[in-house]
């Protein structure tokens, strides 16, 4: 039942022109340079890329294109994070037809369920396409905890594959490993818990900072990989400022900006976000120039 993804999977942003209407070139440039730079899958219309700021067309439309542009590449993981099962449902559904790798499913949003009917949101995703899906847990976010029973409860769907993991308490990976072994793919989803992940047995990192410095998050993973662990802590120890910034609120903000300033993308959000600004964007704009000063891998970018 494994889905066979491995690495990096940074959760890309949605690119908005200047009347806030969604540039698919840019969001395009945004995707390829990532593949490029040697992520090994994409996570489309995650948190970072904005999904519940997004019209169902335009979701439709960037998914469209995220597959057109990566070509095979890497797989593409969409995010589907509905107000209610209902549209979870259609949106998996034209995911499978749009040509999609995979499905990122968050609860409802909103509503903060039981057990039981997180169980049946999730059941009813999973039957309406045949896609692996990766269940995305963060309790902070949304409220609410994909535990161990109603990871069991799930055990028998077939394509429910993956645990993106973003509780900020390490032992849930050793936890789910214990209690169900290989049965579910274990990603690593909070960024500054992303090499304890690794070491604990995540098959690999759903990042948000990657879209900023892709090339150190490749170089992280590849040596955890490898065993390289001092390496692997000098990436991580060089990166862990920037890392801290994917637990707080004014995430989508602060990785945006992040992109902006490394030539990657544009700060530009959606209400009711708004950009960085007074000391909170000054203190974003020098942890970023200083992490750019002091990289540690010295590699060329193939960002625009």
């Amino acid at each position: 039942m494994s889905t066979g993804w491995h690495g990096v999977f940074p959760a890309v942003t949605t690119q908005f022109r200047d009347d806030m209407s969604v540039d698919i070139d840019a969001t395009q440039g945004v995707q390829d340079a990532l593949v490029r730079d040697g992520v090994n899958g994409l996570i489309v219309m995650g948190t970072c890329g904005e999904n519940n700021s997004l019209d169902p067309e335009e979701k439709r439309t960037i998914l469209k294109a995220a597959v057109e542009v990566v070509n095979g590449r890497v797989p593409v993981i969409t995010g589907v994070s509905e107000f209610d099962t209902r549209r979870a449902v259609a949106y998996a559904k034209d995911a499978e037809r749009l040509g999609a790798d995979g499905l990122m499913v968050l609860p409802a949003m909103v509503y903060v369920p039981k057990p039981s009917e997180l169980i049946a949101h999730f059941r009813a995703v999973a039957e309406a396409c045949a896609l692996p899906i990766m269940l995305y847990n963060n309790p902070p976010a949304y409220r609410v905890n994909i535990g161990a029973d109603v990871l069991q409860a799930l055990a028998g769907i077939p394509n429910i594959m993956a645990v993106k993991e973003s509780a900020p308490d390490p032992r849930r990976f050793t936890d789910l490993i214990n209690a169900f072994g290989d049965r579910f793919d274990i990603f690593a989803g909070l960024d500054d818990v992303a090499l304890e992940g690794l070491m604990l047995g995540a098959k690999g990192w759903v990042s948000g900072l990657t879209s900023a410095f892709p090339q150190e998050s490749v170089a992280l993973v590849a040596a955890a990989d490898r065993g390289d662990w001092e390496e692997a802590r000098r990436i991580y120890r060089w990166f862990m400022p920037l890392l801290h910034l994917d637990a707080e609120h004014d995430l989508v903000q602060s990785i945006k900006l992040a992109e902006q300033i490394m030539g990657r993308g544009s700060e530009r959000v959606r209400m009711p976000r708004l950009p960085l600004e007074g000391a909170r964007r000054a203190e974003v704009v020098a942890m970023v120039e200083k992490a750019a000063a002091t990289r540690p891998t010295g590699l060329a970018s193939h960002a625009a």
